[in-house]
């Protein structure tokens, strides 16, 4: 069968039904100035349990003349010094812990694969609030208590698989620890145990739509009826892809181990206007990620988070880089939203003097007709200049003219929306890697 995707309904015309008020809880019927009170109680306790307990937090703040005591409004809080995740590499493994260890029921990690990894603790306090938040995150997406949920994010020290598991158990679900891999399995599962959630990374989502078609299976057949995706920045181009080919809500879920793991942040699937951050546990901030200044409300920096319930490791000013903004509440009033993110200060790619984000990229080539949504973008160097090349699939229903026109339209989809130059090759369907957990869509051999 051709996997030509069913042409999509427009993002805002797919809304889902709001959640009734009987399951929203108390924090979420919050009105924000009582938020706000929560917030500051919550920010006063951190600092000083911080302090009191962090080794490297009290020389933190010592070097920037500011005490616990010195926090009297959430405006203070940008007085206090950031966190970044080379504190807690440099910390490795159990420095940033301000609970002793026989207190400390979970360890989870990050792979460490560009150094020494990112470790951080939980106390049963903690496991039983993160449950609480993805609990929520779930409820909000339109998940409801009886429904099945499927879940294929990894298991093990990578925070997304047990964090949606126990969230899943505490919204009153029952959980299909699928976690990632087996392909093939997994589309066999989601039409034997007639799931209605799935949460998994978008990059694999794809890959499973690819398989079901692959089998022959029309993937709006399922059962599913929401994907809440994670782990990885997607745009709406990729909503309208997913949700066109499998006839299913698609909403966004934010985390990051370093914070709590998945849980943070979620869209509300009756809205879909981005992520309302759970404020009573978590506050955020945006900041110039040059001048390290706070910006006003609406404007587009690097979010940066402090805890203000965690026990184990809590988290003062954590740089995540990701880059977005906050806005007003909109499907629950009380919290702020963030927008979508679609790149990170890391992601960035500098070529010939051009800021480009692998986003921009994925934007053009999802809505090229005959390509599929797999793409790797390619830096080398080429005597003394950059070079990029961003290899596409090809469907398997185009022929050799439209796969020529396709690489003459992201060409210059990308030289007239980000400004450069790039080359496009157009590869074979399934030629490129695929994603089982956080997907690579950069390789760069400019230094080796």
């Amino acid at each position: 069968m051709s996997s030509e995707p069913t042409a999509p309904t427009p993002v805002g015309a797919r809304r889902g039904d709001p959640l009734p008020q009987e399951l929203l809880d108390d924090a979420e019927r919050m009105p924000a100035e009582e938020v706000r009170d929560l917030q500051l109680g919550g920010l006063r306790r951190t600092l000083k349990h911080a302090y009191d307990n962090v080794e490297l937090y009290r020389g933190k703040f010592d070097a920037a003349g500011v005490a616990p005591e010195d926090c009297r409004t959430l405006e203070d809080l940008a007085r206090f010094p950031f966190t970044t995740k080379a504190d807690l590499r440099d910390t490795y493994p159990f420095g940033m812990f301000a609970v002793p260890m026989d207190q400390v029921r979970r360890l989870h990690a990050s792979s460490g694969t560009t150094g020494r990894p990112t470790v951080v603790g939980y106390t049963e306090g903690d496991l039983s609030m993160w449950a609480d938040v993805v609990a929520r995150s779930i409820r909000a997406a339109g998940g409801r208590p009886g429904h099945k949920v499927h879940i294929s994010y990894g298991y093990g020290l990578f925070t997304g698989g047990l964090g949606a598991h126990y969230g899943a158990e505490r919204a009153g679900c029952t959980v299909i620890p699928a976690s990632g891999g087996m392909t093939a399995r997994q589309v066999q599962i989601i039409q034997d145990f007639e799931p209605d959630i799935i949460m998994v990374t978008p990059s694999y989502m794809l890959t499973l739509l690819d398989e079901f078609e692959r089998q022959g299976v029309d993937p709006r057949s399922t059962s599913l009826k929401v994907g809440i995706f994670g782990a990885e920045p997607w745009t709406e181009e990729m909503r309208r892809e997913i949700e066109g080919r499998m006839d299913i809500h698609a909403v966004d879920i934010y985390g990051l181990s370093e914070v709590i793991g998945p849980g943070v942040a979620q869209e509300c699937v009756e809205t879909k206007d981005g992520l309302h951050v759970w404020e009573d546990h978590f506050l955020p901030e945006i900041v110039d990620p040059l001048s390290d200044e706070v910006l006003a409300p609406g404007d587009g920096g690097e979010l940066v988070f402090t805890s203000l319930t965690k026990e184990a490791l809590p988290i003062i000013r954590y740089r995540t880089r990701d880059l977005t903004r906050l806005l007003p509440g909109t499907a629950r009033p009380g919290f702020r939203r963030i927008e979508k993110i679609t790149g990170r200060c890391d992601d960035m790619i500098i070529l010939r003097g051009v800021n480009v984000f692998p986003s921009q990229v994925e934007e053009i080539v999802l809505r090229t007709p005959g390509v599929a949504p797999h793409f790797q973008i390619q830096l080398s160097r080429r005597g003394r200049m950059d070079h990029m090349t961003v290899q596409v699939e090809a469907r398997p229903s185009a022929d050799s003219a439209q796969r020529e026109a396709a690489a003459k339209a992201i060409a210059q989809g990308v030289k007239d929306g980000v400004g450069v130059s790039v080359e496009v090759a157009i590869v074979d369907p399934e030629t490129l890697e695929r994603s089982l957990g956080k997907l690579r869509r950069v390789k760069d051999t400019r230094r080796t």
